[in-house]
């Protein structure tokens, strides 16, 4: 699942549905969309394992409905491509698990990815993604800026030449966060404005309170003030996700009943 996914006229209903449960925060009920298909398709049952994932990562939770969604995907993959992407999909939930201090998996969220870039052709279309999160275990994970920056960089070249927006709007991101922290904040601000740009034309409603958040690092009062602000909104809005931005926004309010 690159994460492009839009609402444009040409969309499949399905994938309509699912994107538009996605950018609210209703992976659950997005992933519950694809069920019926996951444990036969090897396309959707990636795209399930990366919607649970993305839950896990959103809100802390969901990790043993991520790994037994991943588990089909591994079992349904057939082709080289196929099986990279699995191993994709380990890599990320291993990196997530990691990241939130849930449990240590470092070694195999490494030994994931490799297996993926091993398998994947150079020019396939899931490259770019694959690059990005290698970039995410160089940054987040070994404090390794440079490999970092290198990663970003060729997943924000493979996703400009596939269209990829969405991901596009995640090297922006995370490529900005580098150029802060080495004190650049003309690149850092130019990187979050267009992460952001993305996300508000996609209608990335889930993603764009972190969007406004960095923003509003690099941004003089009362700019930042009211970007914090409108993240605060969206944050309240979506019941409390992202969790981790819950120490620099105010309390969510209640999600209604039925929603993931």
């Amino acid at each position: 699942m690159s994460g492009s996914g839009t609402t444009a006229d040409d969309d499949p209903p399905l994938q309509t549905a699912v994107w538009r449960l996605r950018s609210r925060a209703c992976w659950t009920d997005a992933a519950a969309l694809l069920e019926p298909h996951a444990g036969t398709d090897a396309a959707a049952a990636l795209q399930r394992t990366a919607l649970l994932t993305e839950r896990c990562l959103y809100t802390g939770q969901g990790w043993t409905e991520a790994e037994d969604a991943l588990r089909t995907a591994e079992a349904v993959a057939r082709s080289d491509d196929e099986r990279g992407s699995a191993a994709s999909e380990r890599g990320h939930l291993a990196y997530a698990s990691t990241l939130l201090a849930v449990r240590d998996r470092s070694d195999e969220a490494s030994v994931a990815l490799s297996r993926s870039a091993a398998l994947l052709a150079p020019a396939s279309p899931a490259r770019p993604l694959l690059d990005f999160r290698r970039g995410l275990i160089a940054q987040n994970l070994a404090d390794s800026p440079q490999s970092a920056r290198a990663a970003f960089r060729r997943a924000h070249a493979g996703a400009a030449a596939r269209e990829d927006t969405l991901l596009l709007s995640s090297t922006w991101r995370h490529l900005a966060a580098l150029d802060l922290r080495e004190g650049e904040l003309a690149g850092a601000r130019q990187g979050f404005a267009e992460s952001l740009r993305i996300r508000e034309e996609l209608g990335f409603l889930v993603g764009t309170a972190p969007a406004l958040i960095s923003l509003a690092q690099t941004a003089e009062e009362p700019e930042a003030a009211r970007l914090r602000a409108e993240a605060g909104r969206l944050f309240r809005l979506l019941g409390g996700v992202p969790t981790w931005l819950a120490p620099y926004l105010g309390p969510p309010a209640p999600r209604a009943a039925g929603t993931d």
